[in-house]
């Protein structure tokens, strides 16, 4: 997990503590679980929305 090993988690939670406090630490961690999960939930939907998942190249012609 980008060469983080436990030591260095730690110290990151440590000045994560003393910068936002207690209070602030679960907010913080709502939000950049909310942030990851639209994230995921927006890469996956271009798929979705091109004539339900398939590409411009795979669509059918259209009879004119």
């Amino acid at each position: 997990m980008f060469g983080f090993g436990m030591p260095e988690l730690i110290i990151i939670l440590v000045i994560m503590l003393v910068a936002f406090g207690p209070a602030k630490l679960p907010q913080l961690g709502s939000a950049l679980g909310g942030a990851i999960r639209n994230f995921k939930k927006g890469s996956e939907e271009p798929a979705a929305l091109t004539d339900n998942g398939k590409s411009d190249n795979e669509k059918e012609p259209s009879s004119l």
